[in-house]
């Protein structure tokens, strides 16, 4: 790939970071034999961008789908974008599948997630939580009807 390709790719990656930093809330869905099923959810990116972490009660619709069938798909909506582009609203679509961890990897996240969502320690805290790590194959970048931008997440992606 040319120097405008790694350009553009650079460029791409930099958009997805600062959408996973800038927001805290996104919308997971999921499907349960044939019914999709959507959920409102607090997030946490990790690995640079390769990961989105979130938490959830075993007890729920949103669990047994990831269960049965780990794949699902994030949205994350920009309203307000960057300081350079502060009336640019970009909408990012995650598409992944669920992830194991080790248990220290775990405890990291953990504390990463509540790092990032403080009001949640006894969400967190709970018996019934269950941390979930979601593997990052590719990112939809929308920016209008007309731009619409794919981003396909490698090894490089953590940086």
């Amino acid at each position: 790939m040319g120097d405008r390709g790694s350009q553009e790719l650079m460029e791409l990656r930099d958009t997805i970071r600062g959408v996973l930093e800038r927001n805290r809330l996104a919308v997971l869905s999921t499907q349960l034999e044939g019914q999709p099923h959507a959920s409102l959810m607090a997030f946490t990116p990790t690995g640079g961008i390769r990961f989105l972490a979130f938490a959830t009660y075993r007890d729920t619709l949103k669990y047994e789908s990831l269960l049965k069938d780990g794949r699902v798909a994030i949205l994350i909506e920009d309203r307000n974008g960057d300081a350079t582009h502060p009336d640019r609203s970009l909408v990012l679509t995650a598409l992944g599948e669920v992830g194991e961890m080790t248990e220290e990897e775990r405890q990291a996240l953990t504390l990463k997630h509540l790092a990032r969502h403080p009001g949640h320690s006894e969400f967190l805290g709970s018996p019934d939580c269950e941390l979930v790590l979601v593997v990052i194959k590719a990112y939809q970048i929308v920016g209008g009807i007309d731009d619409v931008k794919w981003y396909q997440v490698g090894e490089s992606a953590a940086s």
